[in-house]
């Protein structure tokens, strides 16, 4: 890993604030060996992050003295060059929202199914390089961490206890449930041990060899030791940590909130006209839909529509079929629009569909690649209970989570790395631009007239109504809002996450696994699940407003181009991600 660069930074040099930010990553990737491990970076992945109160300060102190920096810069005008302009506001404002959040005391009650720090420790081992035996050695030395990590994530919430800053009993609760799975898995062996199972090496054949015996020794040991680490941290929660937790409501309010979504979306909303226009998408949806099922199933509600296609539609038997189908698809996708509508470089053509680990999300999910595309980007489905996979649903899913959704974007900022910074392409990214485009692919591709297959459009409309149910959940149940007496559910009362479990249950496909899931994942993820419908508002308007501008003057808008240079400017919020779309 290279060193730190020194405090004087060349202001001539064309890219001095691009320069400012990889040096930040840089830095950053010390104090965090598992987003080093993210970038590609090879030093360090025996480690884990410091998970203290002393491991958030010490980030807060590296985001001030880059922030001085970036200000001694630029001073009080914007640099001329776009790339350079792009990636000081993005700087500025990711960092300044950093330090809010952190000031706030908000990770000192983070435990959340998604987004907590446990769940990133367990993450980082299956992005972690498997291929050699040092690639094992470092598994063995970061699984052997995995104890002190979970007493100082311990210590954080005990600090935020002493501060009287307490998670939510459900998400306690959940989390501690999660963590049950985990060690539990393999027979009661942990996940741990089960991941260990794995350890082979490639041979000079190219086939597997296994270890050998000092690694597969401290694997072995270092197995059971991080599988305790997580059953004590479980019983720690459900004793110690979640009586002293009663009372804390699950909603966070105005405040908690506004900083939340700023957090996550890259601006201040205004919480009223969003959840106003949430109603009025999920009413539109909700026509769409009752349309839909008609050509599904004559006569049939869209729920009845879709319990139907759960049944008799194009279902497989088998979680690595299924992953298998995906793989095809994206694959497929990839051949008939990398040149089409995209142009799209070689090592972007790779993306692999991969089985979850046991105890995740219900939702599948994507992992960026590396800088260097040493480790492919990779969509990720979660195992069924009955392990029956109706592709109805997942068709518009992986156009989101694959191809042309998130592994496009983020495989092309990559891809743009070394001409924008590695700030822009990976740390600095806003969820709501990441989400906002993953929507708008799926949109897109129903613009194309991808969806032949029976019922996959109304998968791509039951994925729609997902993120405008979220809108109009996410924001009611945080801020006590009313709910419109034209409501199907609660007319006229106040969210309560109870009336939230019902409406989603009633309007959304997926069954009682993924409402459940979502419920969770909105109260301990406050502003998150908004930025889909917000990132693929800005998306469209910003499209229009390019293509407007090119009639306007006289000239014909080239979709292919339009994509292309979007998706290299890296990551922007959403307070400048409709002004530069609509400037391409």
């Amino acid at each position: 890993m290279m060193a730190p660069m020194s405090d004087t930074l060349d202001q001539n040099s064309g890219r001095a604030v691009r320069d400012l930010a990889d040096d930040h990553v840089l830095r950053l990737a010390e104090l965090d060996p598992v987003l080093a491990g993210e970038l590609g970076h090879t030093d360090g992945q025996d480690r884990l992050p410091d998970l203290s109160p002393a491991g958030q300060d010490a980030i807060d102190a590296l985001d001030r003295d880059t922030l001085d920096r970036l200000a001694a810069l630029t001073g009080d005008s914007a640099p001329t060059d776009p790339d350079e302009r792009r990636c000081a506001r993005l700087l500025s404002e990711r960092l300044r929202t950093g330090l809010d959040v952190s000031a706030s005391g908000e990770h000192l009650r983070q435990v959340q199914e998604l987004f907590g720090p446990v769940q990133g420790v367990r993450l980082a081992f299956t992005l972690m390089p498997v291929a050699t035996e040092q690639d094992w050695a470092n598994v063995a030395g970061r699984m052997s961490r995995v104890p002190q990590a979970m007493r100082e994530y311990r210590e954080t919430l005990a600090e935020g206890d002493r501060r009287g800053l307490h998670a939510a009993p459900r998400q306690v609760r959940r989390v501690a449930d999660q963590i049950d799975e985990w060690v539990r898995d393999a027979g009661g062996r942990g996940w741990f041990a089960s991941f260990a199972e794995n350890a082979t090496t490639e041979n000079a054949t190219g086939g597997d060899a296994p270890v050998s015996g000092a690694v597969r020794a401290e694997l072995d040991a270092a197995a059971p030791q991080a599988t305790g680490a997580l059953a004590e941290l479980r019983d720690w929660l459900r004793t110690d940590y979640l009586p002293r937790t009663e009372g804390t409501p699950d909603g966070v309010g105005a405040e908690r909130y506004r900083l939340a979504s700023r957090f996550w979306n890259g601006a201040d909303i205004d919480t009223d006209d969003v959840y106003a226009w949430g109603w009025s998408e999920f009413r539109r949806l909700r026509e769409e839909m009752a349309a839909e099922a008609e050509r599904v199933k004559p006569g049939a509600t869209a729920a009845e529509a879709m319990a139907y296609l759960d049944t008799h539609g194009d279902v497989v038997a088998g979680a690595e079929v299924a992953r298998k189908r995906l793989q095809a698809m994206m694959d497929d996708t990839i051949a008939d629009l990398g040149s089409t509508h995209f142009d799209l470089a070689e090592p972007i053509r790779r993306v692999e569909a991969r089985l979850a680990p046991a105890g995740s999300a219900a939702a599948p999910y994507y992992t960026p690649p590396t800088l260097d595309f040493s480790r492919p980007g990779r969509t990720w489905l979660p195992m069924t209970p009955d392990d029956r996979y109706p592709m109805w649903d997942l068709i518009s899913t992986w156009y989101h989570e694959g191809v042309p959704g998130h592994h496009l974007q983020m495989a092309q900022w990559a891809y743009r790395s070394a001409e924008l910074s590695s700030y822009q392409a990976n740390v600095g990214s806003v969820s709501a631009n990441l989400e906002g485009w993953a929507l708008y692919a799926e949109l897109l591709m129903d613009e194309l007239g991808y969806h032949t297959d029976p019922g996959s459009r109304m998968g791509y409309l039951n994925g729609q109504m997902l993120r405008a149910v979220r809108v109009v959940i996410d924001i009611g149940m945080h801020l006590s809002l009313p709910i419109p007496d034209d409501s199907p559910v609660g007319a006229g009362l106040r969210w309560t996450p109870e009336l939230g479990r019902e409406f989603f249950g009633r309007h959304v496909g997926g069954g009682d696994a993924l409402a459940d899931s979502e419920l969770l994942r909105y109260l301990g993820g406050p502003g998150q699940a908004i930025g889909y419908k917000l990132g693929e508002r800005a998306w469209l308007t910003g499209r229009n407003a390019a293509r407007r501008a090119h009639a306007g003057r006289g000239e014909e808008f080239d979709l292919k181009a339009w994509h292309m240079t979007a998706l290299s400017q890296g990551s922007l919020g959403l307070d400048d991600l409709v002004g530069e779309l609509a400037a391409i």
